[in-house]
């Protein structure tokens, strides 16, 4: 889903869209909204426990965009601007894998990345994060059927946090950090 929101057009009785933010999963499978629900649930059993023991008050993450459109990059980029001031929070983003606690992974992952990712991701230090931002790194997005695409991280490394949404919004971002943090509980 790139939220263009023809589906919603052709279809307005099975597809609408709302203004809620609150859409990160631990699970991919967190992701699907059957009718009757009201929204994505966020499922705390499904976290690792070493990850609110090691992270809950401070967190580095290194950011690795594997091929994406930047759209990404540049919404996760204005968390830390003053509307959205993710730092308040002790979470932020660092340059070099070696000072993170995990890695957030935009795009869907083309060959070309595929090693650089892996080293990046090897280079953390455990216990480690891992986090997909967006429709691209949930699925693959438009690219998941293209031969430029190698999606094999994913079959070895499962993320702790599936953040949807083409790109996805900093509140999003933020909700579902401090979700899997457990800083808050989605009500």
């Amino acid at each position: 889903c790139l939220f263009c929101g023809e589906c919603a057009r052709i279809a307005p009785r099975n597809v609408r869209f709302t203004n809620d933010y609150r859409i990160g999963s631990p699970t991919r499978e967190g992701l699907v909204v059957r009718p009757g629900d009201p929204r994505i649930a966020f499922d705390a059993g499904k976290v690792r426990p070493e990850i609110r023991r090691c992270f809950s008050r401070a967190l580095q993450l290194r950011e690795v965009s594997a091929g994406g459109d930047a759209s990404v990059e540049m919404e996760l980029g204005a968390t830390g601007n003053v509307n959205f001031d993710l730092g308040r929070f002790g979470i932020g983003f660092t340059a070099s894998p070696r000072h993170a606690d995990g890695v957030v992974v935009s795009g869907p992952v083309t060959a070309n990345m595929a090693e650089a990712l892996e080293i990046c991701y090897d280079a953390v230090a455990e216990p480690k994060i891992l986090v997909a931002c967006g429709s691209e790194a949930c699925s693959g997005g438009l690219f998941a059927d293209s031969r430029a695409v190698d999606r094999t991280f994913f079959g070895t490394h499962t993320p702790d946090l599936w953040l949807p949404g083409a790109p996805t919004h900093p509140m999003t971002y933020i909700d579902g950090m401090m979700n899997l943090l457990g800083r808050k509980t989605r009500q």
